[in-house]
């Protein structure tokens, strides 16, 4: 019986720690293993320093250390180690910014990662990887209608599958976001400039190749989403009709 009632507790905590692993943020865990593989490499190195193996402990301290963002080389090397398990693709530093009133987000068009923050609230400042996916869900109950369309799209690409075990945290959310959205007010051209990602006086054909690959990435059917397709149609009229002026 005892040993029934074990593996039943057991099972639970295994499935619980599942559950939790599946929603936790990638980023905290990469960081998450990146300190237990440092604490490790400075143990073991202070196993076989002990035993007088300095020519490898020395080096796996080195590299415990780095994983730990300590290094005595200075920040170039601590910046070796802070990028690993980072995607290898650079950015060429071209950016769409996309913001509502509680949120931004930024695509970058050459990796095609998003990155966001807050723009309003107590957590105004902190960035949307902070949170988990039930933190975010709490936060958006607070956010207007656009706000939790941006969030939306973020949310689809960060955890995809999430909206099956949030129905019941979305319940009162709004419906016809891109509709709400692009008539809560007038697009300035400022803004049209960020969401293409394009220096003020770019003109018609920069602004059209712009738009076109934007929307390779962004339209619903290439896994974004009816708000974006629709702020990116936005900012293109709104900057075309600035050269019919």
């Amino acid at each position: 019986m005892a040993a029934l009632i074990t593996g039943v507790v057991a099972l639970a905590l295994i499935y619980m720690a599942l559950n939790a692993f599946r929603n936790a943020n990638p980023q905290y865990l990469v960081r998450l293993a990146k300190i237990a593989g440092g604490i490790f490499a400075l143990a073991f190195a202070a196993f076989i320093g002990a035993r007088g193996e300095l020519a490898v402990a020395i080096p796996v301290a080195i590299f415990g250390a780095g994983l730990l963002g300590w290094s005595p080389f200075g920040a170039s090397l601590g910046n070796a180690f802070r990028g690993w398990g980072r995607p290898a693709v650079r950015s060429d530093g071209q950016k769409s910014q996309i913001r509502t009133e509680f949120i931004e987000l930024t695509f970058d068009l050459h990796t095609g990662a998003v990155d966001g923050r807050l723009m309003s609230g107590a957590e105004t400042g902190r960035v949307l990887s902070d949170f988990t996916l039930a933190e975010l869900l709490a936060l958006a109950r607070a956010f207007d209608d656009p706000s939790r369309a941006l969030l939306e799209s973020y949310l689809d690409r960060r955890f995809p599958g999430w909206r099956e075990d949030a129905q019941d945290a979305t319940a009162g959310w709004g419906r016809g976001e891109a509709r709400r959205a692009t008539s809560s007010g007038k697009m300035t051209a400022e803004e049209a400039y960020q969401i293409l990602g394009l220096q003020r006086g770019a003109g018609r054909d920069e602004i059209s190749r712009a738009h076109r690959g934007l929307m390779k990435k962004l339209h619903p059917d290439q896994g974004g989403s009816t708000y974006l397709a629709a702020r990116v149609n936005e900012a293109k009229d709104t900057l075309l009709r600035t050269h019919q002026r």
